[in-house]
């Protein structure tokens, strides 16, 4: 239950009313009631303690939704969410038909742009400034709070860079945790660091801006720019050189401390009536006022659900013990990296996520943290790939999306030996269409040179992993989903597959379900609903969708009249349609039908309801396999 004075506040506008000390209390039970939600509803919570104060001061100073204030990367949100009329409906956060858990759009007037990837923050909120510009609205504020580690992805730069020169009415806060979810890394994390620690810029950069007022009246109208002037020059003198904002043309200031309300507020009352460019350094601890979430930052960026007393985290109700497809990944490109001395992973931000935390104790010097740079990270591996390493570049399928040009100019056209891993394909549940990996079989499937595989199981993962290994001919793709467990015996030999070979795993007649990866295991538990009906669809497990087992499929064709293609990605596209091209381009008149994720952004929900919404789940698979039946009646 929301406390006092939390459930006193439906709008920021009730927020505007309350005292200094009453904003306080508000803090504390903001976060309480963050704590007590997400430790049974699980979702982001390291991130949104971090800045709980920050977004009860921008609601009290601003006044949004006309102000705009984005949030960078989203997951910051939840107590600016509870703050603008959401606080009743919280508990449904990342569930079906509920809230999201991002700024969303259409979800609310206060969520001025929607933000599930990092680093964008600021170019929107620039893209807004200059539209009220245009429309001579110069009274509105465009606040960017852009942490977690966002400030070290190229887009933010680009448009600090832009935005520097427009004399735009843009504020910028610098969410500064140390931390996206595992420890920020990089040159830039390091500079941050180097300048919230300098005493002497801090202390002098306090008394001038205690000063400017005082000095205005005698200084006469040029005083701020004096002071201005002798502000940088403190900055290069203790900073041993120009502040990086600076250098970009953005009034700097701080940094100060993300947890002390009378300060933000006071900071952020002067910032409104300073035109131009401003950045604000603030200083934040992610996982604020819970001991364990403060301490193990990383695990409890998004823990589940977890003891709210002693933060113990909960095992899932009926939890597999069978290891998960990143479990085996992590093992195996260990025992890969024993072998290969040449084997170098790369990842952008997320050692944790990916499984590479082993190969990164294990092998320090042979794992490259890059932050949050997907771009950077593909260009990097295809980098080494010239020089003779063997780069695995193991990244979400979503964010691989950010970087689609550098694969194809950087990695595809050179036909470098790259290895993309892809993480977290297919439907991902709760985070919703902004990190669903749907669509990277279809974009894959576009560029030339590049070989696209996906495992039925963890077993076959790792021998597309040592078959990767083993590959000199270009760019390899092996996609795989999030913490899917099927097979018990994951610790097999690995052995070579042959590139573009598939495979009947399941003997039938009439009927042929074509499936590749992680969704061939809907198919054969439809095979098993079919038993009772009589029915005995062929499977087989493509592997590849490129190249296609053309081989395979002519035998599939001359032997089947009705053909099924199950994938877990877009049916625009994807496996299916590469399937109905081969059809086409050798005269074949077979039915054939794709199941798939159709052609719309999946919400959020769990995986299990939003596969079994988009059809391809064992009963909507058995459910095609009895109308293909009747066909042959």
């Amino acid at each position: 239950m929301p406390g006092t004075i939390l459930s006193t506040i439906n709008t920021p506008d009730d927020l505007k009313l309350l005292s200094q000390e009453e904003l306080l209390l508000l803090a504390q039970e903001l976060r309480s009631f963050i704590l007590d939600i997400i430790s049974v509803h699980p979702g982001h919570l390291g991130s949104s303690l971090g800045v709980v104060e920050l977004t009860i001061a921008l609601h009290y100073v601003f006044n949004t939704p006309y102000d705009k204030l984005i949030w960078d990367v989203g997951h910051q949100a939840y107590g600016h969410k509870i703050l603008t009329g959401r606080r009743d409906i919280f508990h449904t956060n990342r569930t079906l038909g509920g809230i999201s858990g991002f700024p969303k759009m259409t979800e609310s007037e206060y969520d001025a742009f929607g933000t599930g990837h990092s680093s964008t923050s600021i170019s929107a909120a620039l893209g807004m400034a200059i539209a009220c510009q245009r429309r001579g609205d110069d009274k509105r504020q465009h606040i960017a709070v852009i942490g977690d580690g966002a400030m070290t992805g190229g887009m933010a730069l680009e448009a600090l860079n832009n935005a520097g020169v427009s004399n735009s009415n843009i504020i910028v806060i610098l969410n500064d945790n140390g931390i996206s979810i595992d420890k920020s890394v990089g040159a830039l994390s390091n500079y941050l660091l180097n300048i919230s620690i300098s005493p002497g810029y801090n202390k002098l950069k306090n008394k001038i801006w205690n000063t400017l007022g005082k000095a205005g009246k005698k200084l006469g109208p040029n005083s701020q720019k004096l002071i201005q002037n002798i502000e940088g020059a403190i900055k290069i003198s203790l900073l041993k050189g120009s502040n990086l904002f600076e250098a970009m043309n953005f009034r700097y200031f701080g940094p100060v401390d993300g947890h002390d309300i009378d300060k933000l507020v006071k900071v952020l009352s002067d910032l409104k009536n300073i035109k131009g460019p401003k950045l604000l350094h603030v200083i934040t601890k992610k996982g604020k006022g819970f001991e364990k979430a403060e301490k193990e930052q990383t695990v409890y960026h998004a823990p589940g659900k977890f003891n709210r007393e002693t933060g113990e985290i909960q095992p899932v109700t009926g939890e597999n013990t069978i290891p998960t497809y990143q479990y085996v990944f992590g093992e195996t490109i260990v025992e890969l990296a024993e072998k290969n001395d040449n084997l170098i992973a790369i990842t952008p931000a997320m050692p944790t996520g990916s499984a590479l935390i082993k190969m990164m104790n294990k092998f320090p010097d042979r794992v490259f943290d890059v932050g949050i740079s997907e771009q950077h990270a593909v260009t990097f591996a295809a980098g080494l790939a010239s020089d003779g390493i063997k780069p695995f570049c193991t990244i979400y399928s979503t964010f691989l999306q950010r970087a689609y040009d550098q694969l194809i100019h950087d990695v595809a056209i050179q036909n470098l030996n790259v290895v993309f891993c892809i993480d977290r394909a297919g439907l991902v549940g709760g985070d919703g269409a902004t990190h669903h990996g749907v669509f990277d079989l279809a974009y894959l499937n576009l560029v030339p040179n590049m070989v696209v595989a996906a495992p039925l199981n963890e077993q076959e993962l790792r021998k597309l992993l040592y078959t990767a290994t083993l590959y000199t001919k270009g760019p390899i793709a092996i996609r795989y989903p999030r913490g899917e467990a099927i097979n018990s015996n994951w610790n097999c030999d690995m052995e070579e597959i042959e590139i573009g070979k598939g495979e009947q795993i399941r003997e039938g007649k009439d009927i042929a379900v074509l499936c590749i990866g992680h969704a061939g295991n809907y198919a054969l538990q439809a095979a098993e609903i079919l038993e009772k009906d009589n029915i005995r669809p062929a499977i087989f497990n493509m592997r590849f969708l490129k190249p296609l087992d053309e081989k395979l499929l002519h035998n599939i064709f001359k032997n089947y009249q009705q053909i099924i293609c199950v994938e877990d990605g877009t049916i625009n596209g994807g496996f299916g349609s590469a399937v109905i091209n081969f059809a086409q381009e050798n005269n074949y008149k077979n039915y054939i039908k794709k199941l798939g994720v159709p052609d719309n952004f999946v919400e959020h929900g769990s995986k299990i309801k939003l596969v079994e919404i988009c059809g391809f789940d064992a009963n909507g698979i058995a459910k095609n396999c009895i109308f293909a039946s009747s066909l042959n009646n």
